[in-house]
């Protein structure tokens, strides 16, 4: 447990949910723990960061094991986890109890991996989740990668259903929902800054109250 004020994000894909961690964490000047949390993951596992990134927030390795990693770390994933737990399952509860460990150290924004599922008995969370119009994902998704429309529509959906999936499989909470995430955000209406600019006053808002 930790009286520090955690921030948890989850967010649609091509919403701008990295982007408003990242200029949140600048703003509230703490650590944003996103990709990063995939490098740990691996380094927790003795396995390469590319194998722990394809089945990161995914549960292909719940259906093709560790299958989905290359020979030479699909042998060392054998010699060491003789358990015939999937690699996404191990990747899973790498992520979780380094989560755990990194919100007792102090205030700190996690965007995905379930974060607030797995932060969900400690009472100084906020939970948010990113949406916006599908037009303005596209936009995004088109600049981020060089793709053309229906190429960037295509990788939202197969983004969006792989995040959901993950989610409510590990949750059993419906992705994306006020029940499950607390607080939603349109970034399309808001737009980033103002995403951010509100964050920013609801933390420090709950900072401020008496604990």
């Amino acid at each position: 447990m930790t009286n520090s004020t955690i921030i948890t994000i989850g967010r649609q894909f091509g919403s701008g949910g990295h982007e408003i961690g990242n200029r949140l964490s600048e703003r509230l000047d703490i650590p944003l723990y996103d990709n990063n949390l995939i490098s740990m993951a691996a380094r927790e596992l003795s396995i390469s960061q590319e194998a722990a990134a394809k089945v990161d927030e995914t549960i292909l390795g719940k259906f093709l094991s560790a299958y989905v990693v290359n020979m030479k770390d699909y042998t060392v994933f054998i010699n060491e986890n003789s358990d015939g737990v999937p690699l996404s399952d191990k990747v899973y509860e790498a992520q979780s109890a380094i989560i755990t460990k990194l919100a007792a150290r102090g205030p700190c924004i996690f965007v995905g991996r379930c974060a607030d599922y797995i932060l969900g008995d400690y009472s100084n969370c906020i939970h948010t989740f990113i949406c916006a119009y599908k037009e303005d994902r596209i936009r995004r998704i088109m600049k981020n990668y060089g793709l053309n429309e229906k190429q960037a529509w295509d990788k939202i959906k197969k983004m969006d259903r792989e995040r959901k999936t993950y989610y409510e499989a590990h949750t059993g909470r419906e992705w994306g929902s006020i029940s499950a995430h607390g607080m939603l955000f349109n970034a399309s209406l808001l737009g980033v800054g103002g995403v951010v600019d509100a964050m920013e006053a609801i933390y420090r808002k709950w900072e401020s109250r008496e604990k």
